[in-house]
């Protein structure tokens, strides 16, 4: 690979993705739309202008989206009146999704479910996301082929790539054998281990070729497809070969005087894989590569910019009504409540020896629906830290800074901070959880330094103030800074051989309490005793012997569970 290849402009890039959807909307499922502001406008336009598109409000209800009972209909009519649902509607067209990293997990799954049934429209969603995890659900994005970011885009000027030649995609003939294997290849190479996105990758190259006037897949289109399709789905990079390792040249034609039909050799030819990994390595997004670097991963989804999601019955976000009685704090949906009831008014009504449509609407406790919410845990960063030894000073110096650090976002972030410090015979729980800056300040500046190191106590109290912190719905995260040498047992006598022992049982059972932990090694050079306490654990480990209190602050805001996308270690 050269690595001449350059990155794709977004708002075009965008604008190409919109036109091939208009293509095959059905065959290639969707797009994603990440980011507000004119340029999302302008592509949105695009797709509303050329194909019927219907809007899906954020919060639909079931019956809006799959259709059901018209409420103001039958309350008028004494009747049912049933009525269509959006997803009929939108047949044909597309469907727009607003706000759809928001969208719950029961509206994905009946859009995926409707999508897998062979639906008759392809969906786009609109992302308004900033966090790392604000997301539009899984469940949709795997079936759909293209996925833009416009947030950065600052410039409307586009040139418009329709070719006055365009031909329908059904023109287009099937892609060759060479050509499926050269996108199956970078498909492996990028790490992208489903089918689906090769299929939207082969369907991508012909609407590609349509729109370029070509009724044969040609190398441009198969490169079009690997980057706008495969490159946002990679997981890995693949190793580079050296450039001198080279394909031989390909033999002559036994005989040379034999006139070539370029026609013929031009549909025979084998797209080079090469050249299509290439394209498509340089259109992996910058968060993607964060990810396959290794950033931040193997981490846990747990919800942008707080902690885990947990249900409530009077504020978050809204979710779908459920059949209860409206107590205990739970309110009432009167619309879902209306819907239940409306179809059985004609049976109440005989039963009562009324068989006209007048009368009033009889409700029943079978019908009373209620309403539920979903709100965001808080998140705790516990810094639990190795205030012994000769280097105590700059440690906690380190964790003073960072500390502060991480407060100043905590009125944003909704989070808090603890700080436990470990040092003679025990462990102390020096700032209970707190966002205020004033009360962290004033423990931090008695902060004690020096003696022994009782590593396992540090653990033991960590895990229960953990616990404790989850005990009340909140999400706690545990910063270790230490260089992982024990030499304090865990009844207060020194001996570094039991020491050792009581940290790594220590270490056992913060692994069994599931607990999000990282481990940050301060010694001047890595040792193995850290690296081993992150790994009984189950924590990451990262050695970090040379940082101010910016640096750290930055590392351990990367390595949250909430970390946004942009979060980079210093």
């Amino acid at each position: 690979m050269t690595g001449a290849a350059q990155p794709p402009d977004g708002l075009a890039e965008a604008k190409l993705a919109a036109q091939l959807f208009i293509l095959a909307p059905r065959a290639l499922g969707g797009i994603v739309l990440r980011g507000g502001g004119p340029a999302r406008d302008a592509v949105l336009d695009m797709i509303r202008d050329t194909i019927p598109s219907r809007r899906m409000p954020p919060h639909v209800d079931e019956a809006r989206l799959l259709g059901g009972v018209d409420i103001v209909a039958s309350l008028t009519a004494g009747k049912s009146v049933m009525q269509s649902g959006l997803l009929t509607e939108a047949e044909g067209g597309a469907l727009i999704a607003p706000m759809a990293e928001r969208m719950t997990d029961a509206l994905a799954g009946r859009l995926a479910q409707a999508m897998d049934s062979d639906a008759g429209f392809g969906l786009v969603l609109l992302d308004d996301g900033i966090e790392a995890d604000e997301r539009p659900p899984a469940a949709l994005t795997d079936r759909i082929a293209f996925a833009c970011d416009l947030s950065g885009v600052t410039s409307l000027d586009y040139e418009s790539r329709l070719c006055p030649d365009q031909v329908p995609i059904s023109a287009v003939e099937p892609a060759s054998d060479e050509t499926l294997t050269a996108l199956a290849g970078v498909a492996m190479a990028l790490g992208v281990d489903s089918v689906r996105p090769l299929i939207f990758a082969l369907t991508t190259a012909r609407a590609h070729a349509a729109l370029n006037g070509r009724t044969a897949v040609a190398q441009e289109d198969v490169q079009a497809a690997a980057r706008m399709v495969l490159a946002p789905r990679a997981t890995q990079i693949p190793e580079q070969t050296p450039e001198d390792a080279e394909s031989p040249p390909p033999p002559p034609p036994d005989n040379p005087d034999t006139p070539v039909d370029s026609d013929s050799s031009q549909s025979t030819e084998s797209i080079p894989e090469d050249l299509i990994l290439e394209a498509a390595l340089a259109a992996i997004p910058p968060d993607v590569l964060d990810l396959i670097a290794g950033t931040r991963a193997g981490r846990k989804a747990q919800g942008g910019g707080s902690g885990r999601r947990a249900k409530s019955k009077l504020r978050g976000k809204p979710l779908g009504a459920r059949p209860g009685m409206p107590r205990d704090g739970a309110r009432l949906a009167i619309i879902d409540t209306l819907r239940a009831a409306v179809p059985w008014q004609p049976l109440r009504r005989l039963e009562q020896g009324r068989e006209t449509a007048t009368g009033h609407l009889q409700v029943r406790k079978e019908d009373l629906r209620i309403r539920r919410f979903e709100e965001r845990a808080s998140t705790v960063t516990v810094f639990c830290v190795d205030a012994s030894g000769s280097a105590a000073a700059a440690r906690l110096a380190e964790a003073k800074g960072a500390v502060e650090m991480i407060l100043a976002q905590a009125y944003v972030k909704r989070s808090e901070v603890a700080l436990i410090a470990f040092r003679g015979n025990g462990a102390e729980l020096l700032l209970p959880p707190t966002r205020s800056l004033t009360r962290a300040r004033r423990a931090l500046a008695g902060l004690p330094g020096g003696g022994g190191t009782p590593l396992a106590n540090g653990l033991t109290l960590a895990r229960e103030l953990g616990g404790s912190i989850q005990s009340r719905g909140n999400t706690p995260f545990l910063v270790f800074l230490t260089d992982g040498s024990a030499n304090i047992a865990a009844d207060g006598t020194p001996g570094r051989k039991q020491a050792r022992e009581d940290a790594h049982a220590g270490a056992r059972a913060l692994a069994a309490s599931g607990l999000d932990a990282l481990v940050i090694d301060i010694a001047p050079r890595p040792r193995e005793d850290a690296k081993t306490i992150a790994r009984i654990m189950q924590a990451r480990y990262l050695p970090l012997p040379f940082a101010d209190a910016k640096a750290l602050s930055n590392i351990v805001i990367a390595a949250q569970p909430d970390a946004p996308s942009n979060a980079q270690p210093a």
